[in-house]
């Protein structure tokens, strides 16, 4: 019995630190949805033609680059690039100010490198094209031009490149092409 109780605990130990938790239908159906491809790009005003493909660049502490850095002015609003739910809104070394939002498919949309948020918060749910932050230099990025990195990630963690999933295309906004 006492494992029961310490189970009950820990989801509601998790459910507190993690607000988007209490969203679990949302979880279900957005991990059975299927992605829908390509994804805009996550950055107002880039176009594709201006993209860098850095993916496996060396980084420091031994490490390969797992996403795209995405230059443009600080300030430049950053949008997600699929419709989703917010599950991060914070900070951490390697990404300075970050925004992460779990898609359809279960991918997780990593956005780092933020000089500030947007009007987003841990557990609200995003269309594509919701302003999540703005382009900046924290984190590890301090003092290089101001980008974003945006990364994106299986439900098991497995990085994948995102430089083929952009698109700037008329139909590439995270919502299906018309039907013709």
């Amino acid at each position: 019995m006492w494992y029961l109780a310490g189970l009950v605990l820990l989801v509601v130990v998790f459910t507190i630190s993690f607000p988007a938790l209490r969203r679990l239908r949302v979880i279900v159906r957005l991990v059975r949805t299927p992605p829908v491809l390509p994804y805009p790009i996550p950055v107002e005003g880039v176009q594709q033609r201006q993209l860098i493909h850095s993916w496996g660049a060396a980084r420091s502490g031994n490490r390969r680059h797992q996403g795209i850095d995405i230059f443009a002015p600080c300030g430049t609003p950053i949008l997600s690039a699929t419709q989703g739910l917010v599950f991060t809104v914070g900070t951490n070394s390697l990404g300075g100010q970050i925004v992460r939002v779990l898609g359809p498919g279960g991918y997780w949309h990593y956005y780092a490198h933020l000089s500030r948020y947007g009007d987003v918060q841990e557990g609200q749910l995003v269309a594509a094209g919701t302003v999540l932050g703005y382009v900046g230099d924290t984190g590890n990025a301090k003092g290089t031009p101001c980008h974003l990195h945006y990364g994106v990630y299986t439900w098991g963690n497995q990085a994948v490149d995102p430089y083929p999933l952009l698109s700037d295309s008329a139909h590439g906004r995270g919502v299906p092409p018309p039907a013709r």
